[in-house]
């Protein structure tokens, strides 16, 4: 996570956008052979960390997706009904 705070381009291998989601990223994180996965989105230029989980196939799990997006609709309705 670290690593994706401080460097300006982030390698592929640490960030990637999710093809066909409402611009859900990932963010990729090992620790030994587990792999992690966190997923979320950018509001301006935050990162927002909607839900994780250990990897175990080769595609995030749809069901991890659905979550990531629900979520952050979530998010953006709170953070505008905030500014009313």
């Amino acid at each position: 996570m670290q690593l994706v705070e401080e460097i300006e381009k982030v390698p592929e291998l640490y960030l990637k956008k999710l093809n066909n989601t409402d611009n859900i990223w990932e963010i990729r994180i090992q620790s030994g052979s587990t792999i992690f996965r966190v997923l979320g989105f950018f509001d301006s230029n935050n990162f927002i960390a909607t839900n994780g989980f250990c990897k175990k196939t080769r595609k995030a799990p749809p069901g991890e997706i659905v979550l990531a997006e629900k979520r952050k609709r979530e998010h953006l309705t709170n953070r505008g009904n905030k500014n009313e």
